[in-house]
């Protein structure tokens, strides 16, 4: 009897469904897990780029995870990154390097990056980047009468940075210098005509004498002594000529197995003339050889093609928001983009 009591209670009791647990709130591009991401990111941008300056972050436009199972996420960042004044090569850390101010004509980078959270660590597995000067009109919108960037092949840039080189060269009791590629070059007009350069430079096997006798035996260090600069020079052409330059060598540097100091197609060694025919673009796409090529370009594709999407929701979020709240209801802002660390051009 006792049984069959028992038995009729256990079938009256009610029956508690397993509730399915919530999925994870989307990840802003503010929360800590998306900085520390970008983080890495742009210490990997900067790592596998040989030409130019260094770049910082502004703004984390989006970021997208995707679970790969326990204690792995693939996440996909989109970044606006700002061009600094440190070049690639100077060993001076990025937090130390003042980003280009608007007036400064500043540039722009824009990149799509792929990286791997496992176990706590994040990892890069792929990038894609570019970058553009802002326009000249923006600038001469602001501020008249700043001096504007001009083509690293005009011809005034040229002789600026050929005058420049030689000039230190001819007074300097250390090392012969090469030049190794223009960074940037500035024209301004009025109140005075005036063209600013700045360029790199690395050190040769002679010494500024000994090339007096004989410049075309001077070759550039081999890579275990290498010791490579960076120069600025300023010419003035109108009211009166006069010509400013200044150069620093960084001493020696070891690069990491995988990231050579300088790339395949640099142009040390090569005059003015053969150099500088494209102007502040990153063209940076690397691909990490630890991860799977075929897995990294669908991953890429799919990102690209979930942009409009994610701008769209992030679109009706906002439409949403303005519905009637309670009184004391604070909304949370939307999770993408972030903000802006410097200024938006």
């Amino acid at each position: 009897m006792k049984e069959l009591i028992a038995l009729i209670l256990l079938v009256q009791l009610p029956i508690h469904k397993a509730v399915p647990a919530a999925p994870p709130a989307p990840l802003g591009c503010d929360d800590p897990e998306s900085e520390a991401a970008a983080e890495v990111a742009v210490s990997y941008i900067n790592a596998h780029s040989h030409h130019g300056y260094k770049f910082a972050l502004n703004r984390i436009e989006d970021v997208r995870v995707v679970p790969q199972g326990p204690n792995n996420d693939i996440m996909f960042l989109e970044l606006d990154l700002l061009e600094t004044k440190c070049p690639i090569l100077s060993p001076t850390p990025l937090p130390n390097c003042t980003v280009r101010s608007f007036t400064e004509h500043a540039v722009e980078g824009d990149c799509d990056v792929k990286l791997q959270k496992l176990d706590g660590t994040i990892s890069v597995l792929a990038s894609k980047c570019h970058s553009h000067a802002d326009s000249s009109e923006d600038i001469s919108r602001v501020c008249p009468d700043c001096p504007l960037l001009a083509s690293l092949n005009n011809t005034e840039v040229l002789e600026t940075v050929s005058a420049a080189l030689n000039d230190f060269n001819s007074k300097t009791s250390g090392p012969y210098l090469r030049l190794l590629e223009i960074g940037r070059g500035k024209i301004q007009y009025f109140p005075a005509h005036v063209i600013a350069v700045e360029f790199s430079v690395g050190a040769t096997n002679c010494s500024a004498e000994e090339a007096k006798v004989n410049v075309g035996a001077c070759q550039l260090l081999p890579e275990d002594q290498s010791n490579f600069g960076f120069c600025t020079g300023t010419m003035v052409k109108v009211p009166t000529q006069n010509l400013n330059v200044d150069c620093q060598l960084y001493g020696h540097q070891v690069p990491t197995p995988d990231i050579p100091l300088l790339s395949q197609d640099t142009s040390a060694g090569l005059p003015p003339s053969a150099v500088g025919f494209t102007n502040h673009d990153l063209r940076l796409s690397y691909h990490n050889p630890l991860a799977s090529e075929s897995s990294s370009s669908e991953m890429f594709r799919s990102m690209l093609s979930a942009k409009p999407v994610t701008k769209r929701a992030v679109a009706e979020a906002a439409q949403h928001d303005k519905v009637p709240r309670p009184v004391g209801f604070v909304p949370r802002p939307p999770p993408c983009p972030g903000k802006i660390r410097h200024f938006d051009i």
